[in-house]
């Protein structure tokens, strides 16, 4: 058997094993009889030819994307995003003016931006502006926009002609997907371009992402982030070297009580 012949077999053999739920690399390496770094090579080839996309430690077969609802992801990982939102909140100043992106995670963040100093928030995010509305202190913005049935968000034309008129402290975005290179993924270019819009008209830009976003998908449309954007996540430190890398500034979520 040529050297060529059995690499083909053994990428075949992988992908037959990720999609039947073997999915971590020294698991993969055991069933293939070859080592670890081998296995991560022929991952990484796998996942560049689109067969596969890597995870932390290992891999998942590619399946079409499917954006969830937002009721069902403020269910997802409640612990995880509230501590990314408690961290996040320590970054913004006393008087700054903000945006708070539609989601689950940025939800998070607003429940710990209630504090005794004035802000001002303009969100495109339908329960980040109730989750406000009632603080004296600060003064929300909606934009309007076409409003998405999943995300309870506005985006398109009206919202980026809303966001042309500010210029933020911060911006913090959420995201479907992050990648150290492409940005935030999001379900439509309307999305995708409205957040994109919303980076390039702020200060600092801040991804708020739990781990699970961190592996890529196949996520539709990708909103590029200006150089040295901020990500906070709960991720293992050591799944973020490319993050590092590629120039972005990693803020680890404190757990709770630290």
């Amino acid at each position: 058997m040529t050297a060529r012949f059995a690499t083909r077999a053994r990428h075949a053999e992988l992908l037959a094993l990720v999609r039947s739920g073997t999915d971590r690399v020294e698991d993969l390496a055991a069933r293939t009889g070859v080592s670890v770094s081998t296995i991560r090579r022929d991952l990484a080839t796998l996942e560049t030819s689109g067969r596969l996309a890597r995870t932390y430690g290992g891999a998942t077969s590619l399946v079409p994307f499917r954006e969830r609802g937002l009721a069902e992801r403020m269910a997802m990982r409640t612990e995880a995003k509230a501590a990314i939102g408690r961290t996040a909140a320590t970054l913004v100043p006393a008087g700054a003016t903000i945006f708070v992106d539609a989601g689950s995670t940025t939800g998070q963040l607003v429940e710990s931006l209630r504090r005794s100093e004035s802000l001002t928030v303009v969100t495109r995010g339908l329960e980040i502006a109730l989750a406000l509305a009632d603080d004296p202190l600060v003064e929300v913005l909606l934009i309007g926009g076409r409003l998405s049935a999943n995300s309870h968000g506005t985006a398109g034309t009206l919202a980026l002609e809303a966001i042309e008129r500010f210029r933020f402290d911060l911006a913090f975005l959420g995201a479907d997907a992050v990648d150290p290179h492409d940005g935030v993924g999001e379900p439509t270019v309307d999305e995708a371009y409205t957040k994109e819009r919303v980076a390039q008209r702020t200060q600092r830009t801040i991804v708020l992402a739990d781990a699970t976003k961190l592996e890529r998908r196949s996520v539709p449309a990708w909103a590029h982030l200006p150089p040295g954007w901020t990500l906070v996540t709960d991720a293992p430190e050591s799944g973020l070297e490319d993050y590092a890398d590629a120039g972005v500034e990693v803020v680890r979520a404190a757990p709770p009580g630290a």
